[in-house]
């Protein structure tokens, strides 16, 4: 069952997210066949981002933990903190899954 993943960034982190954007895309494009849908939470103006949601196909919460403990944004201690809960696929790219 998918697990929905959402990352809270410790204050006055933008200058480390910008650090390690890079090696966290590449983290990403190398488990791309996990994430059903990921991107950064941002301010109204569309400008800085304050943490992330993931949707990833993994099969328990150990899954889930590993995955995001891996980010490059956990391992340079970005997160102030990670909420992970089960994700029903209810409607997903505009098609109902039930």
């Amino acid at each position: 069952m998918p697990y929905l993943i959402e990352t809270f960034d410790r204050p006055g982190g933008g200058a480390l997210r910008l650090a390690v954007r890079d090696e966290h895309l590449a983290y990403l494009d190398s488990r791309v066949e996990l994430l059903l849908a990921c991107g950064a939470k941002l301010d109204e103006d569309g400008e800085a981002a304050s943490g992330g949601i993931y949707l990833v196909d993994l099969e328990t919460r150990a899954e889930a933990e590993a995955f995001i403990a891996a980010d490059p944004f956990a391992k340079a201690g970005l997160f102030g903190e990670v909420a992970i809960c089960r994700w029903r696929k209810a409607y997903l790219d505009g098609r109902n899954m039930l």
